[in-house]
């Protein structure tokens, strides 16, 4: 899974997955040649890898033996990770969803891993139990239409209003704030009892923000009928969301931003394309395997890209949340991690890895065309993760 070796990263993920589903056990070898699979040999997995242009070696069982010499040696830093189940995967979207707004949904549908989709209905019945691994993506929680009133008189903004609301009433809730809010405590409740979660965009702030804004009201007139409450900040309780603190919400209905969590702003002028890179951390795979496993790539600096959230302001982030990838020039965390009860959450900013500004209206992305795409590579990691044979931490 190097950068020389591999003309298929993408692809590869899905024939790991294919190959638990048919009940081989696969090995990650954390950092080994950029984060590679080992599996038995078997003719059906093969068939695959030829069918889907994946680059594969075949070895002996003492070819084998001494590359995991090499890699649990004390002394390198590389790991073998078990493999053991696919992870039951849920992507939260609503049925009018746009073929832009999801970048998880894209590459899972060309990796050909097989996903389900859920929504609030979903959610509230209490379906989540259902699964292993949560994405959420370009969706606001807040209940605010992820702010866009200059799309006021498209007809998508206003089919999206429709279904919100409809949703909400039909859930006994007055607002679609109110909603939103009963979804993200769910959600909370599905990584408290030992899910994973994984979300992107506007999916990661407006989260946190919804939790932390439950005893006031921040949505403005234009969203919900009535005005923000005045004692609104103040009012915030940063004990409820997982990543954020001491942020502040946006007042201005029409500014775009949910708060200051979003580096965006203060990116705008100082962050050209050409210059725009964030850099993964190199954590211990022997001591540290989940960062170790969510960052494993053929490469340690990603090509930007943004969104309407794009980044998170270090100042805002909580003691405890695991930055994994940064842009030190503008002091902004680009990929970050944390636990949460028996279960955990990834934060990943940005839209479309490898659509540095993707606009509504645009064509979605073919990923035939990046198959080799390291900022694909991270979503993927997280689908993954949920497979591995959990190991106790080394201290």
């Amino acid at each position: 899974m190097d950068a020389d070796e591999q003309k298929n990263h993408l692809k590869a993920y899905g024939v790991a997955y294919a190959a638990l589903k048919l009940g081989v056990e696969v090995d990650w070898l954390l950092n080994y040649k950029g984060g590679s699979f080992a599996m038995d040999h078997v003719e059906a997995v093969e068939r695959l890898c030829k069918l889907r242009g994946i680059d594969y070696q075949v070895i002996s069982d003492a070819q084998y033996a001494g590359i995991v010499s090499e890699i649990t040696d004390p002394d390198v830093n590389a790991d073998v990770i078990k493999l053991e189940k696919p992870p039951k995967i849920a992507v939260y979207t609503p049925s009018n969803k746009m073929p832009w707004d999801d970048a998880v949904t894209l590459v899972l549908e060309f990796a050909e891993i097989p996903y389900d989709k859920v929504y609030d209905d979903e959610v509230l019945e209490g379906k989540l139990a259902e699964y292993d691994w949560l994405h959420l993506h370009h969706e606001d929680f807040t209940g605010q239409y992820s702010k866009f009133l200059m799309y006021r008189n498209q007809a998508w903004y206003q089919e999206d209003v429709r279904i919100q609301e409809a949703l909400a009433a039909k859930h006994g809730f007055k607002k679609v704030s109110q909603l939103k809010l009963a979804v993200t405590k769910k959600i909370r409740e599905f990584v408290a009892g030992g899910g994973y979660m994984f979300a992107m965009c506007s999916a990661t702030d407006s989260y946190d923000i919804a939790l932390d804004a439950q005893n006031t009201d921040i949505a403005d007139v234009p969203y919900d009928g009535d005005g923000i409450d005045p004692q609104a900040q103040a009012k915030l309780d940063y004990t409820q969301g997982f990543a954020f603190k001491d942020f502040s919400v946006s007042m201005n209905a029409y500014d775009g931003e949910f708060s200051n969590i979003d580096n965006t702003p203060y990116r705008n002028g100082r962050v050209q394309m050409n210059v725009d890179y964030f850099t993964l951390f190199t954590f211990s795979a022997k001591f540290d395997p989940v960062p170790t496993m969510l960052c494993q790539n053929h490469t340690t600096t990603i090509k930007g890209f943004m969104g309407l959230t794009t980044a998170f302001r270090k100042e805002v982030l909580k003691t405890n949340v695991l930055v994994m990838g940064e842009y030190k020039p503008v002091n902004e965390a680009r990929y970050i991690h944390g636990e949460y009860g028996k279960g955990t959450w990834t934060f990943y900013g940005g839209h479309d890895p490898e659509d540095y500004q993707h606009m509504i209206g645009d064509p979605k992305t073919e990923l035939i065309n990046h198959p080799t795409s390291p900022g694909y590579r991270l979503i993927l990691n997280n689908v993954l993760f949920p497979a591995a044979k959990k190991k106790p931490r080394k201290t």
